[in-house]
């Protein structure tokens, strides 16, 4: 992903001429999502409001954080949430529950480390309406759903767009797959509900301000002024992998043989948090979604691994005392929740 990154950064004569295809793709895009909204090709309708959270490029840019975040602070509000997620980097096909005992290879990283929350019940599904609808009859007492990464899946029809953005990748290069990173245009943020800026400056300001201005469309800067919200990730409490009840600060590695793991949409994001807590350690990226082996991780002299929640769930099976969790959580503008109160509450009036 690093060098995606690096290679959707710039424009060169390689993006040009990929250029017409990513008009294509752009050009497909609106289509099928044309297609959606005009009832041609039908959509889902649950019973309950459904909240998608969700991003227009690839990479991560702190949806799961952000999703669990909702979550809690719907609860806090008498809320009864469920999560349903695509699964991504799982085998499953049909629709299914996950829990702690589940494995990532079977349900995907990203949904396991939601289980493991224990927050909410965590669905799975290739196709999120017929998951959603699953997980509802099987929890009947849930009156909310959340969407993990469901943007782009407009076959599950939905009350709230959350769409979150990155404050410092910005939008690459702004083209669209495959000359660029975008899954659609930057525009597109003009029809969500909310955006939120990942590392975006306080929302006294306008958040987007944060994404490097010659890599944003002037028609996204017509999003309004009260649905932008800034949220920061944060974590300072390592658990051991091995018996999670045992905890750390950064004090605690204060050697400077420590290793750093992460195969997230981007771990310079994790590496740059442990220098801000004042940790020496190695870094090691890998591939988001990479399915983790035993000698993926056989570093030499290594008195601390230090791995993201994403990253633990699959490293659980062959981890030793060295291996220790940062649990990050999404900080967020308390307007948010109160806009996503509003937006549900009117649909409940709706529906009634």
């Amino acid at each position: 992903m690093a060098r995606l990154e690096n290679y959707w950064s710039r424009i060169t004569p390689l993006h040009l001429i990929l250029f017409p295809v990513s008009l294509l793709f752009r050009l497909l895009v609106a289509l099928r999502r044309a297609l959606y909204r005009s009832g041609i090709l039908p959509g889902h309708k649950l019973p309950v409001p459904v909240i998608v959270v969700g991003n227009i490029s690839v990479g991560g840019t702190g949806k799961t954080p952000l999703t669990l975040t909702l979550v809690q602070q719907l609860a806090e509000h008498g809320w009864h949430p469920l999560i349903v997620s695509r699964g991504y980097g799982g085998a499953a096909q049909q629709p299914q529950q996950v829990d702690a005992s589940s494995d990532a290879r079977q349900v995907g990283d990203e949904p396991l480390l939601m289980a493991r929350r224990n927050l909410c019940p965590v669905w799975i599904g290739k196709d999120r309406a017929a998951a959603a609808q699953a997980a509802l009859q099987a929890h009947p007492q849930c009156d909310v759903v959340l969407c993990d990464d469901g943007l782009q899946h407009y076959r599950l029809q939905r009350d709230m767009e959350v769409a979150v953005i990155d404050g410092m990748r910005g939008f690459g290069n702004g083209f669209m797959l495959p000359a660029g990173p975008l899954r659609e245009p930057v525009s597109r943020l003009q029809a969500v509900d909310a955006v939120v800026v990942n590392n975006g400056n306080d929302t006294s300001l306008n958040p987007l301000n944060s994404v490097r201005p010659e890599l944003v469309e002037g028609s996204v800067r017509t999003v309004k002024s009260d649905h932008q919200y800034a949220m920061h990730l944060s974590g300072e409490v390592f658990h051991n992998l091995l018996d999670p009840g045992k905890t750390a600060t950064a004090a605690h590695f204060h050697t400077p043989n420590n290793h750093a793991v992460a195969g997230i949409g981007h771990p310079q994001r994790y590496f740059e948090h442990l220098q801000a807590l004042g940790i020496s350690f190695t870094p090691h990226a890998f591939p988001d979604h990479h399915p983790y082996l035993e000698t993926d991780l056989a570093f030499t002299g290594c008195d601390a691994i230090l791995l993201t929640e994403k990253d633990a769930v699959k490293c659980a099976a062959f981890a030793d005392a060295r291996y220790w969790v940062l649990r990050v959580n999404a900080e967020i503008d308390p307007k948010l929740i109160d806009h996503i109160l509003r937006k549900i509450t009117s649909h409940g009036r709706e529906t009634a």
